[in-house]
């Protein structure tokens, strides 16, 4: 644990050199700090820094640029405000102005997060790892020949031909309709496999339909995730410094690394911090990556990231995907038939969510 004066001084260089992109001087840091010391008290604390590893510096007289431990030490022990009224409201009115439809959300939140940042967002839909039922829908078609429409919460709609073994009316399949309906709402595919009634001969064929069907939504990959900012984050000072950043980025778009290094916080509503070597994809290692969940709890989860380099704006990006995953959550459970109460417009965050 730093001392109240170094942790003071390791902030300031953190703030500057994220600010400025260059080494913070000693000069910067008693400027900035307001400390009732001398210059050569700096250095010493600034020597401190260096040795502990929260700091590095090219040579003895460069001035200091945070490590990623120094990056650590900074989120750990910092309060991270919410977005202002303003903001909130703003996103709010944005997201009323789109179509009440997942994909326009999804791409939304990632330009949003793009603009505010200046990073590259990254925003994948939210998928179940078990999807529920809503509603079973059988339209005749022509003779024995018929439509299954399955509808998953979340507002997933599935349909499969099948032949039923005689013709069937329109009110017969109507009443199938309602029964399958009513005995599977809410539940998942194996709930489904174990409900204990006599279905007739057709029932069971619809029954078995509706089954493989939900296996196979199941069973699917998640969709590429909405990515946005590439043209806000190659216009960093570390890109034009340093070419293989570009390479790094460009071919950790290319090979889907960059969604393999998305760590999932470790509560539903928890913030995940991963800067520079604590990513485990060797490629990501010059970045950081914030990361939030979003969803139904328990049903259907997604994540919203920001990625750039460590040299980031941590409270904006936390406080920006913070607030959006929350927006995220409530159109979710409303798409999945749940209630949800008013958002709060200004949300502060308890240090014991960010990780």
């Amino acid at each position: 644990m730093l001392s109240p004066r170094t942790e003071l001084i390791l902030q300031s260089i953190v703030r500057q050199y994220v600010t400025r992109a260059e080494p913070v001087s000693s000069a910067l840091i008693l400027e900035d700090c307001s400390l009732d010391v001398c210059s050569a008290t700096i250095r010493n604390e600034v020597a401190r820094l260096e040795q502990e590893g929260y700091i590095l510096r090219p040579h003895h007289a460069a001035g200091s640029i945070p490590s990623d431990m120094g990056y650590r030490y900074y989120v750990e022990h910092s309060q991270f405000a919410g977005l202002s009224r303003e903001e909130c409201l703003t996103i709010n009115h944005l997201f009323h102005q789109v179509e009440r439809e997942l994909g326009e959300w999804l791409k939304l939140s990632a330009s949003l997060i793009a603009r505010k940042t200046k990073n590259v967002a990254l925003v994948s839909s939210p998928k179940s790892s078990a999807y529920k039922l809503h509603h079973v829908e059988i339209v005749s078609l022509q003779g024995d020949m018929a439509l299954v429409v399955v509808i998953l919460r979340g507002a997933k709609v599935k349909q499969q031909l099948i032949n039923f073994s005689c013709v069937l009316s329109s009110e017969e399949l109507s009443h199938m309709s309602n029964r399958l309906s009513h005995l599977f709402d809410g539940k998942t595919k194996e709930a489904i496999k174990y409900i204990d009634e006599n279905f007739n001969e057709n029932e069971s064929l619809v029954v078995d339909t509706v089954i493989k069907m939900m296996r196979a939504e199941d069973e699917k990959n998640n969709e590429d995730p909405f990515l946005d900012g590439m043209q806000f984050m190659l216009k960093q000072p570390e890109f034009s410094r340093t070419a293989h950043l570009t390479e790094d980025l460009m071919g950790m778009v290319e090979d889907k690394t960059i969604s393999k290094a998305i760590e999932i916080p470790g509560s539903h509503d928890g913030i995940k911090i991963t800067i520079g070597n604590e990513n485990r994809e060797k490629a990501v290692q010059n970045f950081s990556i914030i990361t939030s969940s979003y969803g139904v709890e328990g049903e259907a989860a997604g994540t919203i990231s920001v990625i750039g380099p460590t040299r980031m704006e941590y409270n904006k990006a936390v406080s920006t995907i913070r607030y959006l995953s929350l927006v995220m959550s409530k159109l979710v459970n409303e798409l999945y038939g749940y209630n949800n109460n008013d958002l709060s417009v200004n949300t502060q965050y308890r240090k014991e969510d960010i990780t």
